[in-house]
């Protein structure tokens, strides 16, 4: 009998870390926790550790990790407790780990992810920023490294799902990928109406329970904006061959159209745990948890093109691929400047869109050869979008 898979889970304590865990612990045989990280939730990750046992716990400022150590120590839990960027890292690539669950929301998942690709580790990606920031030195590392690319976002997975299992025939095969997007809780609002939304009223997912920011996105659809510019790298197509369209049911995931015109979907309920399932699994497939779809009481489902007037951030990401490379990084940063600024209510829900655009008209970026450089020019780009929220909320 072959041992457990040994996985590293990057932001353990966020939902797609929860869901991950609730996956792995269904199928003990086959998968052990290796290592387990979170920012600054020690209670969450401490509960965590209790459960599943982890080698390592890492907190990302060595306050929250002595405090975690603190009450591990207490307890006499067998778990050595770390803290820092360099840790994510190590605890990414180690070689007694099989697969890393790259989970951190926003820029600050990037070097671990890159760690890991590097190492040629099988690596779920549920990180948008990795490919959005890191763009064509990720796909790099992942292809020097000998690593196993998984995409674990919904729509990305059902593609990859969706699409002929050599690569090599991708591009030539394919006609284009559709990605649906829910529209998120305003997407029958009047638009005029958007520069009242309450930072509540923008999290409150109708289909998807996620964490505060990607909520957000979706509200603005910048969501479905960095993940086009994902999918472009993901599957190697340029954006003109990617389309969205909105499908409020949230039950195909994602399409592929072919040459031919024949179109392949992948199907499913709203449940995170399905695509994560698929990822730990592949190319097999285990239980999930998921419920099966009820075709029976499935209903109508519908289809809709994005409106403009109510999702302008949806364009940015079109821009942003047409523009030099480094651009698609610069729109990362600052969108999460702005959401930011929304959520701790300096900034108006319809604000968001013009810092983001303002800071794409503002900064081009030198071509990134390295982390580094990608690192700086998220830095400018946050400076950039900072000075539009001060201008903006003056």
């Amino acid at each position: 009998m072959t041992r457990p898979q040994a996985v590293t889970i990057l932001g353990s304590t966020g939902s797609i870390g929860t869901s991950t865990l609730d996956v792995m612990a269904r199928h003990p045989e086959r998968y052990s926790v290796f290592a387990l990280t979170a920012a600054t939730q020690v209670d969450a990750l401490l509960a965590q550790c209790r459960r599943f046992a982890p080698r390592y716990a890492v907190m990302a400022s060595p306050v929250h990790a002595q405090q975690l150590a603190n009450r591990v120590r207490e307890e006499g839990l067998p778990v050595q407790v770390l803290s820092g960027s360099q840790s994510l890292c190590d605890v990414s690539t180690d070689p007694a780990v099989d697969a890393v669950m790259a989970a951190i929301v926003g820029a600050a998942g990037l070097a671990p992810s890159l760690a890991a690709a590097r190492a040629g580790k099988k690596v779920l990606l549920a990180n948008k920023e990795a490919l959005v920031v890191g763009g064509d030195l990720f796909m790099q590392a992942v292809r020097e490294g000998g690593a196993t690319l998984l995409p674990i976002d919904s729509e990305h997975s059902a593609v990859f799902q969706s699409l002929p299992e050599d690569p090599g025939t991708w591009s030539r095969r394919v006609e284009k990928i559709v990605l649906t997007a829910s529209g998120g809780p305003f997407r029958t609002r009047d638009p005029q109406t958007l520069v009242d939304v309450t930072p509540q009223e923008a999290c409150a997912h109708p289909n998807w329970v996620m964490g505060r920011k990607i909520s957000v996105d979706s509200a603005t659809m910048m969501n479905k904006a960095l993940e086009v510019i994902e999918a472009s790298y993901l599957f190697g197509l340029p954006g003109s061959r990617i389309e969205v369209v909105i499908h409020p049911q949230s039950v195909i995931h994602s399409m592929v159209q072919y040459h031919d015109r024949s179109v392949v979907a992948q199907l499913g309920t709203p449940d995170m745990r399905g695509p994560i399932a698929y990822g730990l699994s592949w190319p097999e497939r285990i239980e999930s948890g998921a419920a099966a779809l009820d075709f029976a009481s499935l209903g109508a489902l519908s289809f809709e093109k994005p409106d403009d007037q109510r999702f302008p951030g949806l364009r940015l990401a079109w821009q942003a691929l047409d523009g030099p490379t480094g651009t698609t990084a610069v729109l990362n940063a600052a969108n999460e400047v702005a959401v930011g600024a929304f959520l701790e209510q300096r900034l108006r829900f319809d604000q968001i869109h013009v810092v983001n655009d303002a800071t794409l008209q503002g900064l081009v970026p030198s071509k990134p050869q390295q982390l580094a450089d990608l690192l700086a020019i998220d830095a400018e780009a946050r400076s950039v979008a900072q000075a539009q929220v001060e201008r903006l909320a003056a």
